[in-house]
């Protein structure tokens, strides 16, 4: 069985009583942590075999230093850490002692092939810094996740019939028209969703103070196939 648990649902800074990005993907035993931002480490149990970061924000991966610590005193050995270069510059900052590279076993995402019992695509997407959206696949389940991005044809072969597809959308309304998008719309989320023929979406990275059920709304406007509205704790099985 394949499960997925959102540790955390808000963009940029966590409303009261939720947390940032983060996810917990479990498969065959094997629990992977998707992005890790303000508040997630806490709603997290111990016991990971991975994380997996898509790039270096703070509200997708300030907790790594908090979970770091916390598996540094177990005495287990190093843990999995797949993550873009400036991911571990943040870590280093927040927290030199223990260095990063003494607690984590680091691995270049953009390089990475497999994870656990995963295969791992990941592919760069447009965003403020460089950041990556990737496409997990064991036998019988695929999940996609884009982290946060702006629209690009990439979006429709990273979901591409995916089981499950975590879809950055922070934004409501009509998308601007004029400058570089690093940012998705809900209904541009649901409409990369349709186009990839995803069976089913989580929308996520939701903006502070939004009204999430408008979110759902605008999405429906282009998917027709099952809809969630990521929520901390929230559990999704397949």
């Amino acid at each position: 069985m394949t499960r997925l648990t959102v540790l955390g649902s808000c963009g940029a800074w966590p409303e009261h009583g939720r947390a940032c990005s983060g996810f917990l993907l479990e498969h065959d035993g094997f629990r992977l942590v998707l992005d890790l931002g303000y508040g997630t480490a806490a709603r997290l149990e111990p016991a990971v075999d991975a994380v997996l970061v898509t790039h270096a924000h703070p509200d997708h991966c300030v907790d790594v230093s908090a979970l770091g610590r916390r598996h540094h005193h177990t005495g287990e050995g190093l843990l999995p850490l797949y993550c873009p270069p400036g991911v571990l510059r943040v870590l280093e900052a927040l927290e030199p002692r223990p260095h990063p590279t003494t607690v984590f076993d680091v691995h270049d995402l953009a390089e990475a092939t497999t994870v656990g019992p995963f295969r791992l695509q990941a592919r760069p997407l447009p965003h403020h810094v460089p950041s990556f959206g990737v496409r997990l696949s064991a036998p019988g389940v695929t999940v996609a996740y884009t982290g946060d991005t702006g629209p690009t044809p990439e979006l429709a072969e990273l979901a591409r019939d995916a089981d499950l597809f975590i879809a950055d959308a922070t934004l409501q309304g009509t998308p601007p028209s004029t400058g570089p998008r690093y940012l998705l719309t809900a209904g541009e989320a649901g409409a990369w969703a349709a186009r990839a023929n995803a069976k089913r979406v989580l929308l996520t990275h939701f903006w502070p103070g939004s009204d999430r059920a408008v979110s759902i709304a605008e999405a429906r406007a282009a998917f027709n196939g099952e809809l969630l509205a990521a929520s901390e704790g929230l559990e999704v099985a397949f």
